[in-house]
């Protein structure tokens, strides 16, 4: 080694394998969900998309975080998706957090993309799939700000004369959800949190969001938990990482059924749907969160469905399978429900 030379270049702080690795300069290496497909217009579904930018100036507050925390200013991305017109109907608009443990991961990954393609397609809805900050560089409350500014970027629509075309054109704001993968319907539970709060002043209302294998997590065992510790250690580490400013695994923002959180009275949408996995270390804290629901005072609707024998995120890895094509008929139907019939134009 040459003398003055800085070694911390190379040297490994820790890693997460096998998602990234981080160094002690502060680089972090994604070994995971790095991969990019371009927008297009899909042959096999006609489902087209294209990417845009959203400015975001925001608080923390403003998204359910610390009213301490400084303003930011930046940009963040976003995959708008538009299926095949088969009318004039507006259509509902499906606002989308991906997965990827807060850290990998985006909407232009093909596991996403191909995941966006088959929902709107199925579902005949627009869609805004969302690319918030990661950490560990951008930890929480960053993706949660982002989310929120994504949210409010989609609701200035509302009226006809937002940025965006597409949802100006077709986007029925009478009927608009949130849904996620994991991290992601982490962040569709707090932004549901948020929008309940009348005092953030959203200006559109939430008719429901799905959580499809929800993170969710908790300083004491619970279910399957209790029963594989092993298990249940692979997933210890990752909210004090993510989240250092907080990392209490009963902070509200990861386990809303702790005591003292919020009541999840105030969800602010009208119906839930849960989907959870037999095999997935995080099935017990999603059925949880719909026994709560049922329980708690809140005035929707909740539903929950339960896949056998696969585990978390089974459907993304191989999206023609006919359990993946079962939980996303069924998102499809929840996003459907009381629609009007298709009228030909």
């Amino acid at each position: 080694m040459e003398p003055g030379s800085n070694s911390s270049k190379s040297e490994v702080a820790y890693e997460r394998l096998p998602m990234m690795r981080v160094y002690k300069d502060g680089r972090v290496e994604r070994l995971f969900g790095i991969d990019v497909v371009p927008p297009s217009t899909d042959p096999e579904t006609g489902v087209s998309s294209k990417d845009v930018t959203i400015a975001v100036t925001a608080t923390a507050a403003a998204a359910g975080a610390t009213a301490t925390s400084e303003p930011t200013s930046h940009v963040i991305s976003a995959r708008l998706f538009l299926p095949k017109l088969a009318g004039s109907r507006k259509l509902p608009l499906l606002i989308y957090f991906h997965g990827g443990a807060f850290c990998v991961c985006s909407p232009f990954t093909a596991a996403y993309h191909g995941y966006l393609n088959a929902i709107v397609a199925e579902a005949q809805v627009v869609a805004v799939s969302v690319n918030y900050r990661k950490a560990p560089e951008h930890p929480i409350p960053a993706a949660y700000e982002d989310s929120w500014a994504a949210i409010q970027w989609a609701a200035s629509h509302c009226d006809g004369g937002g940025p965006e075309a597409w949802l100006n054109e077709h986007a029925d704001f009478g009927r608009v959800f949130l849904s996620g993968e994991s991290a992601g319907a982490n962040i569709v539970h707090n932004m549901a949190m948020a929008a309940g709060n009348p005092e953030l002043g959203l200006n559109i209302r939430l008719l429901g969001v799905g959580l499809v294998h929800p993170f969710f997590w908790g300083s004491d065992p619970i279910g399957v938990e209790a029963l594989h510790p092993d298990r249940r250690a692979e997933v210890d580490w990752l909210w004090p990482l993510i989240c250092p400013s907080r990392p209490d695994e009963d902070e509200p923002w990861v386990n809303p059924m702790a005591d003292g959180a919020p009541s999840l009275a105030g969800l602010g949408c009208g119906r839930v749907l849960v989907c959870v996995a037999e095999k997935d270390v995080l099935r017990d804290r999603g059925r949880l969160y719909h026994e709560v629901l049922g329980r708690c005072g809140w005035m929707g609707v909740a539903e929950i469905m339960e896949t056998e024998g696969e585990g978390h995120g089974f459907h993304l890895n191989d999206l023609g399978a006919e359990k993946a094509k079962d939980l996303i008929r069924r998102l499809a139907a929840f996003l459907n429900r009381d629609m009007p019939p298709l009228m030909s134009s």
